[in-house]
């Protein structure tokens, strides 16, 4: 892992093209207009956890997330609450952090009956993004610097924010789950 990031650095620093198609940086960006309402929370001092929460208990037809640290157990148990409302809910963990961090709730969320994938298809899985309900009347991203933790909440300086309404935003956080859900693999009983 370690000779891969460095080797990449080195590419980098000498201009050099490597093969890789995730390493190849796409030359355009992706603009959407902006519709909708923006919720936003800063850590110290915002319940973001709470704002994350109150977002969950207003799901209606799918959650799925993408987590990097996830050790918040309020967040994790609004998840499965939704769960156990008929609510489609699914993970995407990171792989080494899920492996490092002994007091992560992916085991619970799985005991719970929520899939949960780990992505070890990249040095880092860092996205922190939950979309909710795409397909839906007021569908929903949050998203910001905020992992799923107790420390983002209170001793990290986090952002968080909580995007409603707007659609084509949805579909391409969800188009982008999909596709790393596509080279994920499945998490089972706390054991891979």
């Amino acid at each position: 892992m370690r000779a891969r990031r460095l080797a990449f650095a080195a590419a980098v620093l000498l201009g050099l093209s490597l093969g890789p198609a995730w390493i190849q940086a796409r030359e355009t960006y992706d603009a959407i207009p902006g519709s909708g309402l923006i919720e936003y929370a800063f850590t110290p001092g915002s319940d973001a956890a709470g704002l994350i929460i109150r977002t969950l208990r207003g799901a209606r037809n799918a959650v799925y997330v993408q987590a990097f640290s996830f050790t918040h157990v309020d967040i994790a148990r609004a998840l499965i609450e939704a769960h156990r409302r008929g609510v489609e809910v699914q993970v995407i963990a990171d792989a080494g952090q899920t492996e490092k961090i002994e007091h992560n709730v992916i085991s619970r969320l799985v005991r719970a009956g929520v899939p949960v994938m780990l992505d070890a298809e990249h040095v880092s899985a860092h996205n922190k993004v939950m979309v909710i309900d795409p397909d839906g009347e007021q569908p929903v991203v949050i998203t910001g610097s905020f992992n799923f933790t107790f420390a983002a909440q209170y001793r990290n300086a986090e952002n968080l924010l909580v995007l409603r309404g707007n659609r084509e935003l949805a579909r391409a956080y969800l188009d982008n789950w999909q596709r790393h859900r596509e080279h994920a693999r499945r998490y089972h009983d706390g054991q891979e």
